[in-house]
């Protein structure tokens, strides 16, 4: 572990695994919303057929980058609002999965309509999941030089999203032929091997990424937090049994339990 800064107190690992945790999100925050512009050409040629130029496809285009921004800044603002309402940890988690779960059903889109909806929740999910992440994070480092460096330095790596969802689409126009074809629920999709939509169905990443370490139970973060790996991995593991845990345990064992007293039979 290094320190974060002349006079700073270290890092723990907890702490470090949180920063990286963050990195993360912050990166899927800019790759959900960097996006559309991949996919917005062949998504309202797909659906509507207005050639690119026209005026209905620029009102649509338009209309795409307007209002998922615009419904993103209002729920941005009530965000503060939502985290001291209902918990800073309970937002971030619906937060990560509105948008996760909103990308990927982008990808079944039969309508323009259907597609705005769905991209106007990816947006909220971001500004929502982005004001509470932020709290999150300057609440687990109160020490105010290291909580600026950790803010900064998380954030700062947002615009590597911008590769990652570049690197998505590169892939995903290689081998969208041979992926499984879309297509469920009885929805009427003309092109299911259409590349934006195998795009948009990537935003499901940050629903699945193990992003708090509150979720953990109080005896693994206690383990992480003293550098315990093997013995924390083994917690979440095993099943909370007395054997498994004594195991677990090692050459740690417990206080011995106080002898009791016998009692005397009468007579």
């Amino acid at each position: 572990m290094m320190k974060t800064g002349k006079g700073a107190a270290k890092l723990t690992l907890v702490q470090w695994a949180i920063c990286t945790i963050a990195v993360i999100g912050f990166a899927f925050d800019t790759f959900e919303i960097l996006m559309l512009p991949l996919v917005l050409q062949p998504a309202i040629v797909d659906l509507t057929g207005f050639a690119p130029g026209s005026a209905e496809y620029t009102h649509w285009a338009r209309t795409m980058f307007y209002v998922p921004a615009f419904a993103a800044g209002i729920f941005g603002l009530l965000g503060g609002y939502l985290t001291d309402l209902f918990g800073r940890r309970r937002v971030l988690t619906f937060s990560i999965l509105l948008y996760g779960v909103s990308a990927f059903a982008s990808g079944f889109a039969t309508s323009i309509e259907m597609l705005l909806v769905m991209r106007c929740l990816v947006f909220i999910g971001v500004s929502v999941e982005f004001v509470a992440a932020t709290a999150w994070l300057a609440e687990l480092f109160p020490e105010p030089i290291q909580r600026e460096r950790v803010l900064g330095y998380t954030q700062a790596f947002s615009s590597f999203g911008g590769v990652l969802v570049g690197l998505a689409n590169l892939a995903v126009v290689r081998f969208a032929a041979s992926l499984p074809a879309i297509g469920a629920f009885g929805l009427a999709i003309t092109e299911p091997h259409a590349a934006w939509r195998y795009t948009l169905m990537t935003g499901l990443i940050p629903a699945i990424q193990p992003w708090e370490l509150e979720f953990f139970p109080p005896q693994v973060r206690q383990d992480l937090a003293s550098g315990l790996l093997a013995q924390a991995l083994l917690r979440l593991v095993l099943p909370r049994r007395r054997g498994n845990w004594a195991r677990v345990r090692g050459s740690q064992p417990g206080p011995s339990p106080a002898p009791t007293a016998r009692r005397r039979r009468p007579g």
